[in-house]
């Protein structure tokens, strides 16, 4: 077979080829076990007092996730669990001595404001809801005195149990208060331990805590405890304003897990925290969102149980943030919200600079301030451009630098088009599989196939230029420059890749960005392995192996953190394409797999294209090629035959009970709507569930054609998530059994109307009660007209949401359980109608949806809730 009849040079390429496979293969193991926190011992039950322990903290985690359950506002669980939290600070506060003083409150807040998520504009009214604070401090401090604050929420997404989001945060700040009263330390600022209640409601118990709290302008630095998944790295997201908070990180996390490159990208991320409201809305307060960010299969889901928590995560959030808060609370630099004003004012409103930081395998930190970012992140580049000047000092011909300058773009025009071939062939090889198989994101439930399928062209890709290369000679005669033409090759190949990662370098400093650590790395650990190469040439000759091997040597710390940082970076993407949204037809079906496909790409180019100047000579060979697509069709091949789901990889599921309602007691009409978060449309799963399809459809055919579609205002009742559904699906179903389980239905009435002037604006109030529902979670207004006023978010209406060519809709989200009807007013500025379509999300589930929902396969999660919808015109 010609594909075995291998030449000598392709016989010593494939040795070079699978030297790296093995030399790759060991640092992935490697990156692998950090990413995974098999480097962290967890302490048991037994471990020292004055130590964090993970094993008491997740104790905590099983009451809140197994004992008490799911703890959504409307639920039950919500009260059990702030019950249960304040027991716990009241049983380490009796355990303090006399020279600490602690103080815990529970309070209930309430608010209206207007803010902007996921794109969209919205106004949030809100009551009752429940926030829990410890304050420890020592018996001489003041009243005024700059504090810390951690905070953590203990409410759950619709249908989760939140062992990680976020018993585990509740648990690891409960055991820190715990450590902080049993180590005896006695901290020198006053402490803080917020647990709030109403974060999955779009942040709801920060926003009350920093509007009526007694506290909130003594905070002096704060840290934000999160989970967007079950464990892994509790990655710093976001630090600000200013660098102190990411200094004093770098300075005291026992187990730094941060880069300044996730803040870049962290707005682009559907989501927010509760950072937002510290930092950025309603405070200037300096710190850190931390944050679990693997195990993105079960955050809000059923499955985010205490069983999928990744040992070693929380002992290594423990333990960093009792070193964080202890070195918070030293600092000299903290300041009360008035210090904070006085403090910019004096400094013509600065806010400081983001500095650039990145740890190294959880093991230490690098960091460095802006100002030294335009030295360090310039002289790479610096050093291309001088570099031509330096090679030709030789001969003494400026006239042969500019010869030089063109063979080194030739070569970083090579290299960039290697590159983008890089990130090209995996996204091409992605679309030809799509075309001839029946579903997308076969790598989902096992990521291992994303590598094998997109690595091999990847390469590929990056191998292309430097087979093209050899088809275009030089500018410049090698003889000149007391070098063979294939010294002079290596010259332009090593230089045109150094200026491609410096030209990169310092493009993310001119736009701001404070990732281009990466690139920068990359172009540093160049020098000293191109340095000893060329050395190592006088010894062993420009083409022997041993040569390369003093290239490549030098590079692995390098290629350790390449392949450490774009694992990280791929796995978390993988888990997350789950919940990117339904986008539609023909094109939303190939956005997950070209998205993996770009990142597995790009991460491929940077963890292997700083090798190419010298290893590429040896795997440019078309043998090497050949077997490279192979093992990609192959891949292809193989992964089409895998199934996309699992029972560790859920596929998400939104079953919505939808009830018409007609005042207070009438029902129009009622339906099961279906809605995907994924790629995947719902006649995937209806192929898969046919005792669903059984139930809602009998024995008729079932397609997009045959079936009504849901509109977009049936989702009103989880507005904005809903703009992540496409081609949702409604079935219409019985009434006779909500008629059963509820009294009254959710309605609106006037309570008085009233004209202040004739052309003048018409106002009216409106009385809102929410009938007899038994776990409401939230009620969604959409007032559409001539909205003049209104009497939430302090008389302020958001930005108008249109649909279509239609009239201007607003709008507001109310949540918060009581008694009393929400009593509001609307003023529009004509005589034409208002209308106010009203969706009222209850958490009760009749038997027959509990039936339903229980026919899906284990492998799909089912997030399943009732919608109330009403209309009415004023």
């Amino acid at each position: 077979m010609a594909f075995f009849r291998l030449s000598s040079g392709d016989v010593t390429g494939f040795k070079v080829f699978f030297a790296l496979l093995i030399l790759y293969g060991l640092i992935s193991y490697l990156a692998y076990s950090v990413i995974q926190m098999k480097f962290i011992t967890p302490l048991g039950f037994d471990a020292p007092l004055d130590r964090f322990s993970e094993a008491r903290a997740i104790e905590h985690v099983r009451v809140l996730a197994e004992e008490i359950g799911v703890r959504q506002e409307g639920s039950p669980g919500l009260r059990q669990a702030a019950v249960y939290i304040k027991t716990q600070l009241e049983q380490i506060k009796e355990r303090a001595g006399s020279n600490i003083r602690i103080e815990i409150e529970e309070s209930v807040v309430n608010g209206s404001f207007n803010m902007i998520f996921l794109g969209q504009s919205i106004s949030l009214t809100y009551r009752n809801h429940t926030n829990i604070l410890m304050r420890i401090s020592s018996v001489g401090s003041q009243e005024s005195d700059p504090s810390i604050l951690l905070n953590g929420h203990f409410d759950t997404a619709v249908g989760s149990p939140g062992a990680g989001d976020c018993g585990s945060c509740v648990a690891s700040l409960l055991e820190l208060a715990r450590l902080t009263v049993d180590s005896g330390w006695i901290p020198p600022r006053p402490i803080m331990f917020l647990f709030n209640g109403a974060e999955e409601l779009f942040m709801l118990g920060s926003h009350g805590f920093m509007t009526t709290d007694r506290w909130r302008d003594t905070i002096g630095a704060f840290i934000n405890v999160e989970a967007s998944g079950t464990g892994g790295f509790d990655l710093v997201c976001q630090s600000g304003p200013g660098s102190l908070p990411s200094y004093i990180y770098s300075q005291s996390a026992v187990y730094p897990m941060a880069n300044s490159a996730a803040q870049d990208v962290f707005g682009a991320i559907p989501g927010d925290t509760d950072y937002r409201m510290f930092a950025n809305d309603y405070g200037d307060i300096p710190g850190l969102d931390v944050i679990f960010l693997l195990g993105g299969y079960f955050y809000h889901t059923s499955s985010d149980t205490v069983e999928r928590l990744l040992p070693g995560s929380m002992q290594a959030r423990g333990d960093n943030l009792f070193s964080l808060m202890k070195a918070f609370a030293n600092s000299t630099k903290l300041l009360t919200a008035q210090e904070r004003e006085s403090f910019r004012v004096a400094a013509s409103g600065s806010k400081g600079e983001r500095p650039v930081f990145f740890d190294y395998f959880a093991h230490f930190l690098v960091f460095y301030s802006r100002r030294q970012a335009l030295v360090f992140h310039s002289i790479p580049f610096a050093i291309f451009l001088l570099m031509p000047l330096l090679l030709c000092l030789r001969t003494g011909s400026l006239f042969r630098s500019f010869w030089s300058y063109y063979d080194f773009i030739k070569g970083l025009l090579y290299h960039t088009s290697g590159i983008i071939l890089a990130i090209v062939f995996p996204v091409t090889f992605a679309i030809v599989r799509l075309l001839f198989t029946r579903n997308s994101m076969n790598w989902f439930a096992n990521p291992y196939l994303a590598f094998l399928m997109f690595v091999p062209c990847s390469v590929v890709g990056l191998l292309v230029p430097r087979i093209i290369w050899r088809q275009f000679p030089l500018s410049q005669d090698a003889s000149a420059l007391a070098l063979s033409r294939e010294e002079l090759v290596d010259e332009a190949r090593f230089w045109g890749a150094f200026g491609f990662y410096s030209l990169l370098t310092l493009a993310y400093l001119v736009s701001g960005l404070s990732g281009g650590f990466v690139p920068f790395l990359l172009s540093v650990c160049m020098l000293p392995a191109w340095i000893t190469f060329r050395l190592s040439t006088n010894f062993f000759g420009h083409q022997s192996l041993r040569s390369t091997a003093c290239y490549v040597v030098p590079l692995i710390p390098c290629l350790m953190y390449s392949v450490y940082f774009g694992g990280f970076l791929a796995a978390f993407l993988i888990e997350k394409m789950g919940m990117t949204g339904s986008l539609p037809p023909p094109y939303g079906y190939f956005v997950p797999d070209v998205i993996v496909a770009v990142v597995v790409g790009l991460v491929t180019g940077w963890c292997v294209g700083p090798l190419l100047p010298v290893v590429g000579k040896w795997l440019a060979k078309l043998s090497i090629v050949r077997f490279l697509l192979h093992v990609t069709v192959l891949a292809l091949a193989v992964s089409s035959q895998f199934f996309p789901y699992s029972k560790d990889a859920p596929k998400r599921v939104v079953l919505q009970h939808t009830v018409q309602t007609l005042d207070a007691n009438q029902i129009l009409g009622a339906s099961y709507d279906f809605a995907v978060v994924d790629s995947n449309s719902l006649m995937f799963v209806f192929k898969h569930a046919p005792e669903v399809v059984k139930e809602l459809h009998g024995n008729r055919e079932l397609s997009f054609d045959t079936v009504n579609q849901s509109d977009f205002e049936t989702w009103k009742g989880i507005f904005p998530i809903s703009a992540l559904f496409s081609r949702s699906l409604k079935f219409p179903t019985q009434t006779e059994d909500v008629l059963k389980q509820y009294r009254y239905f959710p309605h609106l009435s006037i309570d008085k109307s009233q004209v202040s002037s004739v052309g003048g604006p018409r106002r009216v109030n409106i009385e809102f009660s929410l009938g007899s529902l038994k776990e409401v979670w939230v009620a969604v207004l959409n007032i559409t007209g001539p909205l003049s006023n209104w009497s939430f978010a302090n008389n302020t209406i958001p930005a108008p949401v249109k649909v279509g060519n239609g009239p201007p809709s607003y709008i507001c989200r109310l949540s918060g359980a009581g008694h009393e009807n929400w009593k509001f007013w609307l003023e529009a500025n004509s005589s034409e109608s208002l209308r106010v379509d009203v969706a009222v999300v209850d958490l009760y589930l009749t038997e027959p949806t509990k039936k339903l929902k229980s026919l899906f396969p284990s492998w799909m999660d089912i997030t399943t809730y009732s919608s109330f919808m009403s209309s009415y015109i004023f």
